[in-house]
């Protein structure tokens, strides 16, 4: 009979039943449950293990540079973010209003972290989710319309469910780029959802997409529906020198 079922479990791709089942049984061999109760808790553990195993995957194509949650972030060396807001966020439902969020601040101050561990909980809901830095989607854009495939391209970049556009602001970007990136942001406008990061403050992005036009349209389209979320702090990267530096001035005064 245990033959019958594991090929029949087999064959409706049950892996996760078919892993616990003979466990499941003997625990329960002296006491069976109700059926209902036992086909209840077989089903979640498989429900489980497929959203997990599917978020998995989304989580591994989203190309994301770390994997790191709101966990891992020390929002007590960034007082300016407010936690209970990031937090929010993260209950995604900026995704179903189709808003985009803005972490801006210098460099090092955790944008990036953020923005990824936004998306990997996006993700782990299994939402699509796809992170990029700006040069490299200009690149990426730049390269498809010299092989005649723009559209197709900025099609299959704006279906994500969350874009996330890292480092707007660090290199300059021609008249070509920034027309290409004002039809991505155009497409996923009031469709889909896109984070960005940026150590330029809004004023000087006709600085960086070479165009005050085009960059009031990009702005105008990213900033309508959106989160802006300001960091003002220190740098991530010299958190463990200064660590470092204190402890040695306090051995040193002791």
């Amino acid at each position: 009979m245990i033959e019958e079922i594991n090929k029949n479990l087999e064959h409706l791709s049950l892996e996760r039943i078919k892993e616990i089942l003979p466990e499941y049984i003997h625990k329960t061999s002296k006491n069976p449950p109700p059926l209902s109760e036992s086909l209840n808790y077989l089903l979640n553990e498989e429900i489980t293990f497929k959203n997990d195993r599917a978020s998995l995957g989304i989580i591994k194509a989203a190309n994301f540079p770390f994997r790191k949650t709101l966990d891992d972030y020390d929002f007590s060396f960034q007082p300016s973010v407010s936690e209970n807001q990031i937090r929010e966020l993260s209950n995604l439902s900026f995704i179903e209003n189709h808003e985009n969020i803005v972490f801006i601040g210098n460099s090092g101050v955790g944008k990036t972290h953020l923005a990824v561990a936004l998306g990997i909980e996006a993700a782990k809901h299994r939402n699509s989710v796809y992170f990029i830095t700006c040069h490299n989607l200009m690149t990426k854009l730049n390269k498809a319309q010299k092989e005649n495939r723009l559209d197709k391209q900025l099609q299959h970049l704006a279906q994500y469910k969350v874009l996330i556009i890292d480092e707007i602001g660090y290199l300059p970007v021609d008249h070509q780029g920034s027309n290409l990136f004002f039809q991505l942001i155009a497409r996923r406008y009031m469709n889909k959802s896109t984070i960005v990061t940026t150590n330029m403050p809004f004023s000087r992005w006709g600085e960086v997409f070479s165009d005050n036009t085009l960059a009031s349209a990009v702005l105008d389209r990213l900033l309508h529906y959106s989160h802006i979320i300001r960091i003002t702090g220190n740098s991530y990267r010299i958190k463990d020198k200064i660590v470092e530096s204190d402890s040695r001035s306090n051995e040193y005064n002791e």
